[in-house]
C-alpha cells in the first residue's frame, strides 16, 4: 500500500466553502466508483479555513498517470471536476493547470518497538 498527501485551496469565501462542503456529504456515486476503480483503498479531505488536506490510501500498483486516463474518459468524473472547480483555486506554487498537489513527507514518527528508521 502507498500513502499520499495533497493539498488545494477553496476559494475563501464562506457560501462556496459551504456549498462544497455539501458536495462532499453527498459525493456521486460515479465519483466514488471512479475512485475506487482507480486502486485508491482509502481517502480522507481535512479543512482548515481555505485549505484541504487529503490522504489517499492506494494499491501498490496505484499510477497518477492512470488515474489522470481513467477521469478523462469519464464524462461524469469531467463533469464533477468542473463543478467543484467553482469552490476550488490552486495553492501557491503549483504548476499552471495543477489542482492538487502532492505534497513531500519530511516527518514520521515511528512506533518504538521498531527502531528508527531514515524517511
Amino acid at each position: 500500500m502507498q500513502k499520499y498527501c495533497l493539498t488545494l485551496d477553496l476559494k475563501d469565501d464562506p457560501s462556496l466553502i459551504a456549498e462544497y462542503e455539501a458536495y462532499h456529504r453527498e459525493v456521486w456515486p460515479e465519483i466514488l466508483e471512479s475512485i475506487r476503480s482507480a486502486g485508491i483503498l482509502n481517502m480522507e479531505i481535512y479543512r482548515f479555513g481555505a485549505r484541504l488536506f487529503m490522504i489517499m490510501e492506494t494499491a501498490d500498483d496505484f499510477s497518477f498517470e492512470r488515474k489522470a486516463a481513467m477521469d478523462a474518459a469519464n464524462p461524469r468524473v469531467q463533469e464533477w471536476e468542473k463543478l467543484m472547480w467553482k469552490y476550488q483555486q490552486a495553492v501557491p506554487g503549483a504548476k499552471p493547470g495543477e489542482k492538487w498537489v502532492v505534497m513531500e513527507k519530511i516527518f514520521e514518527l515511528l512506533p518504538r518497538f521498531s527502531g528508527s528508521r531514515k524517511i
